[in-house]
């Protein structure tokens, strides 16, 4: 199996990324170039965060024009696993691979801190290896991380299991006071209908060693590997 790491220009934790899935999940990976639609042969692609095409018009505008992101789009389409990691999951909603969009946090500041994670559904290839309720820490870093999106939708994402993580207490309860950024019903992370495409604002990149503060996030990239392997 191989990751592919998009790079777009702006982007700032591509090498995050790769890091942790060369070094810490120990799987081949290669980083794809935002003007090339070559997706060489990967198995799983990772759109990072960061700020591509420095966040012109808005997050995530341009970058779904890239000639990259129109490989992936097919490549999503056909049931190829996709994870959208903060700018990366407003790439993927500009894009039209998942429902919504993130606007800006709700105190209209930037916010950069620890946050904890309810666990929606392990009915995904991303969270297979999780328990329903099983709370994880990971860090954000966003100023537009409030997500939104129409109430056809949001009933469509409960009926259908695809809220994939919710902002919550360190005791799984969700709260107010647990949500960050202002998003709909604490909502942290979406799946695709094929529930092959997953995007959400916090950072697994980031939380993947105990050197970082938590490496609850290394729980996603290795349910990833083991999906794909099952698949084999």
């Amino acid at each position: 199996m191989k990751f592919g790491v998009l790079v777009f220009p702006g982007s700032n934790c591509d090498h995050d990324t790769y890091n942790v899935i060369d070094a810490v999940a120990r799987q081949p990976v290669t980083f794809l170039w935002h003007a090339s639609e070559d997706l060489e042969g990967c198995d799983a692609i990772l759109v990072p965060g960061g700020f591509a095409y420095g966040d012109y018009l808005r997050t995530g505008a341009i970058a779904k024009f890239a000639p990259v992101m129109q490989s992936v789009t097919k490549f999503a389409q056909k049931g190829g696993l996709v994870m959208g990691i903060c700018n990366g999951f407003q790439i993927l909603c500009e894009a039209g691979l998942l429902p919504g969009a993130l606007m800006r946090n709700a105190g209209q500041n930037y916010i950069c801190k620890q946050t904890f994670l309810r666990t929606e559904t392990n009915d995904s290839p991303f969270t297979h290896g999780l328990k329903r309720g099983q709370v994880l820490q990971m860090p954000i870093g966003h100023m537009e991380g409030n997500y939104f999106c129409d109430s056809e939708t949001l009933a469509a994402l409960k009926r259908e299991d695809r809220i994939a993580f919710r902002y919550a207490t360190p005791e799984g309860e969700i709260t107010k006071a647990a949500n960050p950024n202002g998003s709909l019903e604490n909502i942290a992370g979406v799946l695709s209908e094929g529930r092959n495409v997953l995007g959400m604002m916090p950072h697994p990149d980031r939380s993947s060693e105990a050197l970082l503060g938590s490496a609850d996030g290394l729980l996603l990239f290795q349910s990833m590997a083991q999906s794909l392997a099952g698949a084999r």
